[in-house]
């Protein structure tokens, strides 16, 4: 059964993933770029093409989905974590995921004025852009080589689309700043909420969580990219290159990076939210 990680882009998805993979799938709890390979995302061209699906027919993907988690699920009987960006929701009548093939979803949020500056470097936009990209509720993620397109929704749709599971305990919220800043404790959480979802205890071997700890801190994160290639970091439509995803981390601080217009602008549209997550 799938256990989403599902976030808006750049809230801090694949540090949860980077500390999930190398807890549950390493054998030290060191943590390298291949292991993030062990939590894939979702919607993926492989598993459409394994069906036999047309990624160009986007209508066709979106009708789909659910038959293709229905595969993944006959592939892993106990649980597999899966990242998404996708909002759960309809798109052209047919939902993104259901019930039946989800055992969870663990919510990753950040506020939206450190979102907006690293979603721009990411996607190539000015603040401006990357800030109307934030508030748009028609927003769509575009098809690439390994992803078909998927609804993203405003960061405020995207976050509150995800809390019906929470009516079936199937639900957590973690803060990406949480992550940062309390990262033991938080993981602890994930842990038990895993627990709770399997009707089982999750034994915590303490040493190898200090490690995934240690490893995945950003600066070492960001050090392991300057070494080695990182497949998911933005190509650099300049040069050809790729850009860096471990760019600012907890250094992007809206209050020296983001400019008085696009901060109101934010804080207005997302007032409700980021005063229910305590960002205002």
């Amino acid at each position: 059964m799938i256990v989403w990680l599902a976030s808006y882009p750049k809230s801090g998805n694949t540090l949860l993933r980077s500390i999930l993979t190398s807890y549950f799938f390493s054998q030290n709890g060191d943590f390298n770029f291949e292991l993030l390979n062990k939590i894939g995302q979702f919607p993926n061209i492989e598993i459409f093409n394994k069906l036999g699906i047309n990624t160009l027919d986007e209508n066709l993907v979106f009708k789909n989905l659910i038959k293709a988690q229905e595969l993944i699920n006959k592939e892993y009987k106990n649980y597999k974590f899966i990242k998404t960006h996708s909002a759960f929701c309809k798109v052209n009548g047919y939902n993104f995921t259901n019930l039946e093939n989800t055992l969870g979803v663990i919510y990753i949020v950040r506020d939206p004025r450190n979102i907006v500056t690293s979603f721009a470097h990411h996607y190539d936009l000015n603040i401006n852009e990357a800030t109307n990209a934030l508030i748009d509720k028609s927003r769509f993620l575009v098809k690439t080589s390994s992803s078909p397109k998927v609804i993203l929704g405003s960061w405020n749709f995207n976050f509150n689309s995800w809390k019906i599971f929470e009516r079936d305990k199937k639900y957590l919220l973690i803060k990406y700043e949480d992550l940062i800043y309390d990262k033991k404790n938080t993981i602890l959480k994930v842990f038990e909420f895993i627990g709770k979802l399997l009707n089982q205890n999750i034994a915590v071997d303490d040493n190898k969580l200090k490690k995934c700890i240690v490893s995945t801190d950003f600066k070492k994160m960001k050090s392991l990219e300057i070494k080695e290639t990182f497949y998911e970091a933005p190509l650099d439509t300049k040069n050809g290159g790729r850009k860096p995803f471990f760019k600012l981390g907890p250094n992007n601080d809206y209050k020296k990076l983001l400019d008085k217009k696009n901060r109101d602008k934010i804080e207005k549209h997302f007032k409700l939210e980021m005063s229910e997550l305590g960002y205002i």
